[in-house]
């Protein structure tokens, strides 16, 4: 075992990185520079050929260290990836939350790491290598405690080392239920200010239950090998957030979108016949409510130096099958309707209730597409009193 000295508590002893203490994630990666927690298995990586699923799947939005220790002191050597768009404004550095028996106690960024340059006019991407930095967190309070190190939720993030100033063990599973929630960039995190203020993460802490987030930025595209993964991971409460990025994308038309939902949900129903499913429509988004895909960016916004999406779609394409916000959530209504008569575990709810007109009023979306962090928040606190309360789809007390 490696030790060095720390000046303040003494010798930190690294601690094997293995998945016993990780939660959140699919499958773990061993690659010659580092761990990396995946967020779909091998065989969908393997079917995947979009690069936009590669890179989200990759970032471990809700992925977590559960750690019991009496240290002190832990260290997180990780090697980020961090992304840059050319002419818009730089990204901040992924946030790591560090957690003692479940309340807040520290957050930290680490510099350096790989850099990925994307350019949004021409679809081009660049990566440039860099180096391993260092998650502190010190002055953690003496005695056994529960620790969890939030990992950060749009940062691809290879787990390198970890040390601490006491033995370490992985944080017992406990009582909570699990709840598997699939969606777009808006679940995997977007504009949050940090993984545990994502709206997923958020309303699991409200709601009790232990997330594991496949929500995957620009991909929620019905895919089977999506399905799959819903299918085959264990869990006793399931969300699916549909549209955006089908709109977004401009991917199908009515005639393949409505066939699409029905086999996704039913390849989620093979694994969880019985298992409280609710199916979530999206949320508010002006640009697409009657305007269908796909989304560009404005290039004017660019020049002054800002990120911001238009719908470039025509309206009137809608009646030949064209998808937009307004269409989709009718479908997905009517969809989980017709169905429920024969699967009584299965729940809608509108995205508007968890953000629309009123919140749009007074905190509209920067980008056009994505919510900031104070409705990230909001959004979660929503979705908690929906769906966790007493009486919720989702309720997890008596169970």
């Amino acid at each position: 075992m490696n030790t060095h000295h720390d000046s303040t508590h003494g010798e930190l002893t690294e601690i094997p990185l293995t998945g016993h203490l990780l939660r959140g994630f699919l499958e773990l990666e061993r690659t010659e520079r580092g761990l990396l927690p995946h967020r779909l298995p091998a065989r969908a990586r393997a079917w995947n050929t979009d690069a936009q699923l590669a890179m989200a799947e990759a970032q471990p939005s809700g992925v977590r260290l559960a750690l019991r220790t009496r240290a002190t002191v832990l260290e997180l050597d990780t090697l980020p990836t961090k992304r840059t768009y050319v002419g818009a404004p730089p990204r901040p550095d992924g946030v790591y939350d560090l957690l003692v028996d479940g309340s807040l106690a520290d957050s930290t960024t680490v510099a350096g790491g790989d850099t990925l340059t994307i350019d949004m006019s021409t679809g081009s991407a660049e990566v440039r290598p860099g180096d391993v930095g260092t998650a502190r967190f010190a002055g953690l309070a003496p005695g056994v405690k529960d620790v969890e190190i939030w990992l950060p939720h749009n940062e691809t993030t290879l787990l390198v080392a970890l040390r601490a100033d006491a033995p370490v063990e992985a944080m017992p599973a406990g009582g909570r239920k699990v709840w598997l929630h699939h969606g777009s960039s808006i679940s995997q995190g977007s504009d949050a200010a940090s993984p545990t203020a994502t709206w997923p993460a958020r309303a699991a802490a409200l709601g009790g239950v232990a997330l594991i987030n496949l929500g995957l930025g620009g991909s929620a595209l019905l895919d089977p090998f999506t399905a799959r993964a819903l299918r085959d991971t264990p869990a006793d409460r399931i969300s699916i957030k549909i549209g955006i990025n089908l709109v977004n994308t401009d991917l199908m038309r009515l005639r393949a979108f409505t066939p699409a939902v029905h086999g996704f949900l039913d390849t989620v129903r093979e694994g969880h016949p019985t298992t409280p499913l609710l199916v979530v429509s999206p949320v508010l988004c002006p640009i697409h409510e009657d305007t269908p895909g796909p989304s560009a960016p404005d290039l004017t916004a660019l020049g002054e130096g800002r990120l911001r999406f238009r719908a470039a779609g025509d309206p009137a394409e809608t009646a030949a099958g064209k998808l937009t916000l307004t269409v989709v959530r009718d479908e997905l209504a009517r969809i989980v309707e017709q169905r429920a008569a024969e699967d009584p575990h299965l729940y809608y709810l509108d995205g508007r209730e968890l953000y629309g007109e009123a919140d749009h009023a007074e905190l509209p979306l920067p980008d056009g597409l994505h919510p900031d962090a104070a409705t990230h928040l909001r959004m979660g606190e929503r979705f908690a009193g929906l769906a966790f309360a007493a009486d919720g789809p989702l309720a997890v007390s008596g169970d």
